[in-house]
């Protein structure tokens, strides 16, 4: 009898513990976990109120915390229907200074407080600022994108959810709320990021407080806050430098159509800037517009994108050459031109008698079929893998790869000729292409791409960090050294004169790989490092439907390697 009575004791005690456990969990949460919710929902009821803000929504930031969208402030003239004695001539009054249709006042008015988006004159400026209607306001609005948002394929837009299979997968996948028409992230790092980017009340407001029965509280008046808490809200912090995206996609506009550019640290894998064309302004009011008469590749991002590398692949096959002491730079060759086979010279004389070292600068293709002969094609695959063209991931930007890319290829036959010059079944990114050039300019350590580097709280602490991933080594620090010499002879003396970067020297390699269609284009590329003794910034070009890497590419490499050498 003892015994039970022992027992339900200790039972009754772990049941009122566990009973004590779940209120004290349940209070936790009310007041320190969803405390500011709750707060945020009872003040709306108390109150009307606008966000001075055009999203609730954390930035997307370059490496120093600058937002890539361009945001600004600006008056807007903010309606507050309560404070109206009169509220149809106020708003008729309004609408004949702004230019508006009364009604449409009237049924913004409807739902509550609200505030236009129309830029304003001097003269309707001037009018408001002196004698505005009772309830009509000039507060600054932050806007979220400016007349030149950068680098928007990377960012990505936002959009409406416009379908319930969407809204209930945000749902289920996130903590936060939404509603049918909310703004959220449709691609790019708005889409990745939704559930850090998207915040759960204005950091911004105008209010005016209303009592039990929704009439104004008298004496309090509207109530203004620029610097509330929204600690939902984060900030993603790309490795982006928003003066070097700038520049590159300024030099873009200038000179391409349809291409990528691509700028990476040397001895980090640290993307600086990353631009595909054609492009896309992301901003709600003019992403319409920017796609107007747009081909259906302007939402695709070349520099993710796969494309034959021509003749930049021949540094693969120079680097394997060279690290497994299979060629010397003095060793000769002979290059019969057009008469050349399997693959033609694409110069129709040939070069004749040929040194390894002059072919590489001349991009002689004959001679670099006779090295894919040596190496074979398992080699080309392992040394191709070691510099990172089979790796299509870039931390902190989680895009899906192309299954398309397969070095395997290679060893199929009849494909070893085309793949040495980098043509056939060779498909590559031009971030991968970075990536490699990278590796020679970092003396044989390849550096894997890295495009975030965290998401950051608004007072700009990492709240979760994107570590940089470990180098793995590819070639040598010797073979790197020699790669070295032998790009910089291209840009010195041989097909990529137009490459070279005054005062600072630059090194690199062109390429240009075959379309196959009627009017003989290719797709042009540069790849290369500058300077040339202590490099700094690995650039990549790749123009669609160009001439040639050396006279398409090469002199944007060279405009954009200067700009950038001189900030």
């Amino acid at each position: 009898m003892l015994e039970l009575r022992k027992k339900r004791i200790m039972l009754s005690f772990w049941a009122m513990t566990m009973a004590f456990a779940l209120i004290t969990w349940h209070l936790y949460n009310i007041q320190l976990v969803e405390g500011n919710s709750y707060a945020l929902r009872a003040s709306q009821i108390r109150s009307q109120e606008v966000a001075l803000e055009e999203f609730m929504r954390g930035e997307i930031t370059d490496r120093n915390q600058v937002p890539l969208s361009g945001g600004y402030y600006a008056n807007r003239v903010v309606v507050f229907p309560k404070l109206m004695q009169d509220q149809q001539k106020e708003l008729e009054q309004l609408a004949q200074v702004i230019g508006q249709n009364s009604a449409d006042l009237n049924k913004k008015a409807r739902d509550g407080a609200f505030y236009l988006t129309l830029n304003l004159t001097s003269k309707q400026l001037q009018a408001l600022q002196t004698t505005p209607p009772e309830g009509v306001f000039l507060l600054p609005v932050y806007i979220r994108y400016g007349d030149k948002p950068l680098a928007g394929h990377i960012t990505g837009y936002l959009g409406k959810i416009s379908s319930q299979e969407q809204f209930v997968l945000l749902q289920q996948n996130s903590a936060k709320n939404y509603n049918l028409g909310d703004w959220v992230g449709q691609s790019g790092l708005e889409y990745f990021y939704e559930q850090e980017l998207k915040g759960t009340y204005p950091q911004r407001w105008a209010r005016v407080a209303l009592d039990a029965r929704g009439r104004v509280i008298n004496g309090e008046g509207l109530t203004v806050n620029t610097s509330a808490a929204d600690p939902a809200r984060l900030n993603v912090v790309t490795t982006i430098d928003r003066n070097i995206q700038q520049i590159v996609e300024s030099v873009m506009d200038a000179h391409m159509q349809n291409g990528a550019v691509i700028v990476m640290k040397a001895g980090s894998g640290d993307i600086l800037a990353m631009a595909s064309r054609p492009g896309y302004d992301p901003s709600p009011a003019r992403l319409g517009h920017s796609l107007a008469g747009r081909q259906g590749d302007v939402y695709v991002d070349h520099c993710t994108s796969l494309f034959q590398p021509g003749s930049v692949f021949k540094v693969v096959l120079a680097a394997a050459a060279i690290d497994l002491g299979m060629v010397d730079l003095d060793e000769h060759f002979t290059c019969l031109g057009a008469n050349a086979g399997p693959v033609r010279c694409w110069l129709d004389g040939g070069h004749g008698r040929i040194t390894f070292q002059q072919a590489f600068a001349e991009s002689c293709n004959p001679v670099f079929v006779e090295i894919g002969e040596r190496l074979g094609a398992d080699t080309i695959i392992d040394y191709a893998g070691a510099l990172g063209l089979s790796n299509q991931a870039i931390a902190g930007y989680p895009i899906k790869g192309d299954k398309r890319q397969n070095l395997a290829a290679i060893g199929e036959r009849f494909n070893l000729a085309n793949s040495s010059v980098g043509q056939g079944p060779v498909l590559v990114t031009p971030v991968q292409v970075t990536a490699m050039l990278n590796t020679i300019a970092s003396g044989g350590l390849y550096y894997p791409p890295r495009l975030v580097a965290g998401v950051a709280d608004d007072q700009g602490r990492f709240v979760r960090e994107i570590k940089q991933p470990e180098p793995t080594s590819a070639i040598s620090a010797y073979t790197a050294g020699v790669m070295q010499d032998l790009l910089r002879e291209v840009t010195e003396v041989g097909v990529g004169t137009r490459a070279q970067v005054a005062q600072w020297g630059s090194a690199g390699k062109t390429g240009s790989a075959q379309l196959n269609n009627a009017d003989g284009t290719v797709d042009a590329w540069f790849s290369g490092f500058t300077p040339v003794n202590n490099p700094q910034y690995v650039i990549t070009v790749m123009v669609h439907d160009g001439s040639s890497g050396g006279a398409t590419a090469a002199p944007v490499f060279k405009e954009i390697a200067e700009k950038i050498m001189q900030i």
